[in-house]
Parts: C-alpha cells; structure tokens; sequence
C-alpha cells in the first residue's frame, strides 16, 4: 500500500493506466466478437441453403371481388410483369400482374389466380420469379425421371420437344431456387426444337444433399449437371444447350469450364449470370452496409480451409476455379446472357464485362428495369423473343 502522497499518487496512476488498457482490451474484444458475428452470419448466409423464406412484403388491402391486392411499395413490388406471391409460410400461392394503381407509398396490381390458401386476411408474403408450379400446367406431355448423380438420385423433369430430335436443353435453377424456377424457358425452347430437361442439384431441397449440406457457388454443383448431359446424350441428344438462371449460371459456367463431357455442350443461355463472385459478394457487402474488411473476410472464410469451423463447408470454396473472366479465354461456346442493370442481387458489371472480353462467343441482352432473375416475368414476350432468335442463330453444330 501507498505510505505517503507521492506514492499514492503513483499508485493511482498505475491502476489507471491498467483499468484504462483493461478497458481498451474489452473494447477491442467486443469489437472483434461483434465482427466475428457479422461475418459468420454474413457466410453462412451464402453458403447455408434456406429451409424457410422471409416474408418481407407487407400486405395493405386484398380485394377479391375487385382482382386487386395492394403492397407496400419497394423495388420488386413497384417493377411491371407478372409473379408468384407465396405466404402463410408457402402454404398460399397466387399469380399477380399488373400495376392497377397506387401512390407514394402503396402499389396496387391486378389478381390473375389465387392457386392455394386463403388470400383474404393475408398481411405478409414474398414475392418470386417463379410463376408456373410444375410442368402439368403446360399443354405438352412430361415424364417425372430421376438422374443418378454422386450423390445419389436427383429428380427432374422430361418435357420432350414436339417432333423427336437431338437437341435438348438442360436447365439450372439459381441459388435458394427449384425446378419451377425454369418453366417459364419451356416454350421458347420448345418452339425452337428442343427437348427440356429440368434438373435438381444438391442442397437445393430435392436433390440429395452434398456431404456438408453447403452451397458450392458452382464449384460443387456442377458434377450433378455432368451427370444430366450424360442422361441426355444416353436419350440421343448430340446438340445440347445448358440454360441457368443466376448461380446457375454459375454452374452452367462451370460445367463448360471443367466436364469432361463438355464437348455436348452447343450453347448457354444465362439469365442473371453469377459471373464474377468477389464482384457479388462486394455488391451484396455494400447493400448491407458493411464495410470492406468484413466482406474481404467473408471472401477469406469461405475460401480458407481455417474459415470450416465457421462456413461448415467440407472443403474451402475455390474461387480461382470460379474465376470466369480470368478463364474467359477457355470458353468456346456460344453464349446469350441476359441481365438487368437495376438487378438488385447480382450487379451486371460481371456479365457485361465477360461480354466485352469474348465479343465472338457472347450475345449480350442488356435491360434496364427488371429486377434480379425476373426478366421474364417483366417482359416475357421480349425474352422469349431474345432467346428464341439466338436460338435460331445458333443453328446445328458444325462437327
């Protein structure tokens, strides 16, 4: 203890500066656990599939005998066309088109079909890209098939072209999604002469789930879209064009990239591409406003075999091999991307510029309004119009 002033004095200044450093390193240590949160949370959010949806659209006014239903507006619920709205946790379904009114704050749009549940005292629900449930909706015949993929089987559908042929179409889904997700491509493919084959992949809740449960970004996924080309060459086809719609895009990529089997592949047809993921993930870190050593940390977790603990990934994702603008010279297949510059998910930059690097292999639809994978559902009859004339381009293969 202190014997006269000085030292007391002395004494207190030393416990000062210790309860001063004891501060610090507690900040410091909040800090670091508050980043360390944000980062797993920011992760596992990309690489986690999702078992249930949000419900992020709020709900102001159903009016049956009207056909109308009125929103709170934001982004996707002010942009024209026509969606799916699912609530009561996916139990209802309906199909909503066009805008019939609203103001400031409220958009109202037209009721075309309530499919399921009961739409009356809805508040909340999400709306989708997705707007026909299943193939049975078409006037075409389909088979439910399954394709034996490593992991086991995976069901798909079989809708065959009008008139027997060797060319076909195999479909990928995008991240969170399913095989509904590609019905709207059907008949543009089919009045083009191709058989559809609309495949699941692992994790995505129908196909059997990889090792880890985690999504692979395309570096995993694109083995069970091996497997598929191997059942569509089985089938006769010898003209085959891979289609995906944003991660599937990315598999799609992928598969052309590093199959052994890519030499069946004629053309890719991508809508919302992932093309560029450090572009993707930096997008998605700045919407949610974090700053740019968390997302640069994200980037390092998922592709560091030290980030497992945190990602559960059996492997660290590798995101050279994702690299496609670095490969783009590899690529030697025609390709028609379509992207939306107000996309809102997967920013168009990586498209437009594996454009510019591949001139001689990329057809490049750009558009303007339409949000994130939703192209068709804003403008099906231009999309339809924009595939189906690449289609026509594309011809037969020469050898």
């Amino acid at each position: 203890m202190p014997q006269d002033d000085g030292d007391a004095r002395r004494f207190a200044r030393r416990v000062g500066v210790i309860v001063t450093g004891i501060v610090a390193v507690s900040v410091w240590v909040v800090v670091l656990l508050g980043a360390l949160a944000v980062v797993t949370r920011f992760v596992r959010t990309i690489v986690v599939p999702r078992n249930k949806r949000t419900e992020p659209v709020r709900v102001r006014r159903v009016d049956l005998h009207r056909r109308e239903i009125e929103f709170d507006g934001d982004g996707d619920s002010r942009t024209p066309g026509r969606y799916s709205f699912w609530f009561d946790d996916d139990e209802g379904h309906a199909r909503i088109g066009d805008i019939t009114g609203g103001g400031a704050v409220t958009v109202t749009r037209r009721i075309i079909d309530v499919d399921f549940g009961s739409l009356e005292s809805v508040r909340r629900g999400r709306l989708g890209s997705w707007y026909h449930l299943g193939p049975w909706e078409f006037d075409h015949p389909y088979d439910d098939i399954t394709i034996e993929t490593e992991r086991g089987p995976a069901p798909a559908w079989l809708i065959p072209a009008a008139e027997p042929g060797d060319r076909w179409v195999v479909m990928v889904h995008g991240w969170g999604g399913r095989r509904p997700e590609c019905l709207r491509a059907v008949e543009a493919f089919r009045q083009a002469g191709y058989t559809c084959l609309i495949i699941s992949y692992r994790n995505d809740g129908e196909a059997p789930d990889s090792a880890d449960g985690r999504y692979g970004l395309g570096d995993t996924e694109w083995r069970d879209v091996e497997s598929a080309l191997l059942i569509a060459g089985e089938h006769g086809a010898t003209s085959i064009v891979l289609a995906g719609w944003s991660m599937g895009g990315a598999i799609a990529l992928q598969t052309v990239l590093r199959s052994e089997h890519a030499a069946s592949v004629h053309g890719l047809v991508l809508d919302s591409p992932a093309v560029d993921w450090h572009d993707i993930l930096a997008f998605q870190g700045t919407l949610n406003r974090l700053p740019d050593p968390i997302t640069r940390t994200v980037v390092g977790t998922l592709g560091n075999g030290w980030g497992r603990s945190i990602s559960g990934l059996a492997n660290p994702i590798d995101f050279a091999r994702l690299n496609v603008l670095g490969q783009a010279a590899r690529l030697d297949v025609p390709m028609l991307i379509l992207h939306s510059r107000d996309d809102g998910f997967v920013p168009h930059t990586g498209s437009s510029r594996l454009a510019a690097l591949r001139p001689d292999l990329v057809t490049y639809d750009e558009w303007g309004e339409a949000r994130h994978a939703r192209l068709w559902n804003y403008d099906s009859a231009r999309w339809d119009r924009s595939v189906g004339g690449w289609l026509s381009d594309l011809g037969a293969p020469t050898s």
